[in-house]
């Protein structure tokens, strides 16, 4: 099995797979601080559809817990200890059946959530990592270890960020010790490194590992996520995910009969039904005569959605900002127009 870029552009960045119910689409940003880019996240996030999101540098602590969460995903997070900056998190959609495999090596700037497949299929263990600039050797062995126990999983992947750009994966050399020895380990654990482009100025930092072939397809870089300086990279899994069928019933307002339901108040005695009645008799009168009247006039449907809804803010001038921001970036990337724009 062979390592790094395999043969290089067509077969890994060009690489496009039918859409089908067994693909989960799925976004890796460093962010550098969410911070005020948390709206631009969950608006990419919403735009593109994704089934999981992976970041690195999350720079959050137990101050942010409450302006975490987003609608329609569960959010797994590790954040740094004791200092300031780093971080990791991941969404994944709540229709899919995931869970967190707990680790004790708090040094370890790591997490890694298993994703139940169908009956018979492989479950798809996800890990995200971050390692900051010249962490210690005691950390870097603590990190294999994880990697090394987990490596033997049927469907694997690993997205993070190495700081190591003196490896060049299409050659597969490293110059140094630091560098050799992460490469070892990714050699020793059969794992293939599936970006070919620069992921932060002229180097290769940001990083995308899969333990076997066919199991990522589509993997395009490109795109910031507010000021950071690291591209975006999305890919897509291939596998046979199970997903949790919503049981949740919902009123269908776009089928309700208002005509009917105004005729059926207007029926309703009012005054004699609320005479002689406190406040909250009165109330309960009323809330009950309205029940009543949208049993009959307002259907119910099942809620189809996998995601949760769209924000109020996010409307179409927000999603075209979107949009021409990302065009922008190509044609400045291409050289079309200058960086002052």
């Amino acid at each position: 099995m062979q390592l790094g870029c395999l043969e290089a552009g067509p077969n890994l960045v060009s690489l496009r797979w039918g859409k089908s119910a067994a693909q989960l689409k799925c976004m890796y940003t460093n962010a550098r601080s969410v911070g005020n880019k948390q709206e631009e996240l969950e608006a990419m996030m919403q735009q593109k559809s994704c089934d999981g999101v992976t970041i690195k540098e999350t720079w959050w602590d137990e101050s942010h817990s409450w302006s975490t969460a987003l609608d329609g995903y569960k959010l797994f997070r590790r954040d740094r200890k004791g200092r300031r900056g780093g971080g990791v998190a991941l969404y994944i959609g709540e229709a899919l059946v995931a869970m967190e495999i707990k680790t004790n090596d708090d040094e370890v700037e790591c997490l890694w959530v298993r994703i139940k497949g169908k009956a018979n299929k492989a479950n798809i263990l996800l890990g995200a990592c971050y390692c900051p600039p010249n962490q210690e050797e005691e950390v870097d062995n603590l990190f294999y270890k994880q990697l090394e126990s987990v490596s033997g999983s049927s469907a694997l992947l690993l997205v993070g960020d190495s700081n190591l750009p003196d490896i060049c994966w299409e050659l597969n050399t490293a110059e140094k010790r630091q560098s050799r020895r992460c490469f070892k380990c990714v050699k020793d654990n059969f794992l293939l490194q599936l970006v070919c482009e620069f992921t932060r100025g002229r180097t290769m930092l940001d990083l995308l590992f899969a333990n076997r072939d066919g199991l990522v397809g589509d993997v395009v870089v490109g795109g910031h996520l507010g000021q950071s300086d690291h591209e975006i990279i999305e890919f897509s899994i291939i596998g046979e995910i199970r997903r949790n069928t919503n049981k949740t019933f919902t009123l269908d307002f776009r089928r309700a009969d208002f005509c009917l339901f105004r005729s059926l108040i207007q029926r309703v005695p009012w005054e004699a039904a609320l005479k002689n009645k406190g406040v909250q008799e009165r109330w309960m009168c009323f809330k009950t005569e309205t029940l009543r009247a949208q049993e009959q006039t307002v259907p119910v449907c099942r809620k189809t959605s996998q995601r949760g809804k769209c924000p109020a803010w996010m409307g179409k001038e927000v999603l075209k900002e979107l949009k021409n921001k990302k065009r922008m970036y190509h044609l400045w990337k291409e050289g079309q127009v200058s960086g002052s724009i």
